[in-house]
């Protein structure tokens, strides 16, 4: 009796998460909200006149001469002309801009070749049935080196060498799940990401050091 209502419980429980999210709206539809909030934010905030100290160094490239970083509103006419006008310097301006296109040519070369979904399942299924399943987890963790590779291909190849180990196919899809969402971005090689987000973190650095270099391989370090 005991273990019917701890199911019934944990199944409204299920059934409450995907009712909240099914509530999301497209993330299409999010992105557009926050660039929405953050207009009408920086109007609020503009009319207060709301200002921060500059934490640059004085000399530095932007840095005014009274050492503040003052809110623009973009909720009005010099605004709309700010955003029309900075589309294109701020999408070619985005520090991981470059590293990230050609990190990506690589990888769509060496995916569409099949080279990449090749190394992957000659890796799971030449494993021993003894080391399938730290193969599976270690395969899952070194996929994304090609971005979401591992969410197509990996997973259900898993399930199958798994049924036909005579295992459960769930625990070889609970297997490479876990090693390719646990392990996203702890990878061994260097992945999409790494130079997305040295990109990001150098260009925050130059706030305080404007010759400093982040390098793609950092990430490895976590």
């Amino acid at each position: 009796m005991a273990t019917t209502a701890s199911t019934g419980w944990f199944n409204r429980f299920l059934a409450t998460v995907e009712w909240l999210g099914n509530l999301l709206p497209h993330p299409v539809t999010l992105f557009a909200m926050f660039a929405m909030g953050i207009v009408f934010l920086s109007g609020i905030l503009g009319y207060f006149d709301v200002s921060v100290a500059d934490p640059r160094p004085e000399g530095s490239a932007g840095r005014a001469a009274d050492g503040m970083i003052t809110v623009v509103s973009l909720m009005n006419a010099e605004g709309l002309q700010r955003i029309v006008t900075g589309l294109v310097t701020n999408f070619t301006g985005f520090a991981p801009l470059g590293t990230v296109l050609v990190a990506m040519l690589g990888v769509a070369v060496a995916e569409h070749s099949g080279m990449l979904s090749a190394a992957m399942r000659a890796l799971v299924m030449n494993a021993s049935k003894r080391m399938v399943t730290v193969t599976v987890v270690f395969a899952g963790i070194v996929s994304n080196t090609a971005s979401e590779l591992g969410y197509v291909v990996l997973i259900p190849l898993a399930a199958m060498i798994f049924h036909s180990l005579g295992r459960h196919p769930l625990a070889g899809l609970a297997a490479a799940f876990a090693g390719v969402s646990g392990g996203y971005s702890a990878n061994l090689l260097l992945g999409t990401v790494d130079p997305l987000l040295s990109g990001i973190t150098e260009a925050a650095a130059h706030l305080l050091d404007p010759d400093y270099v982040v390098g793609p391989e950092v990430n490895w370090y976590f």
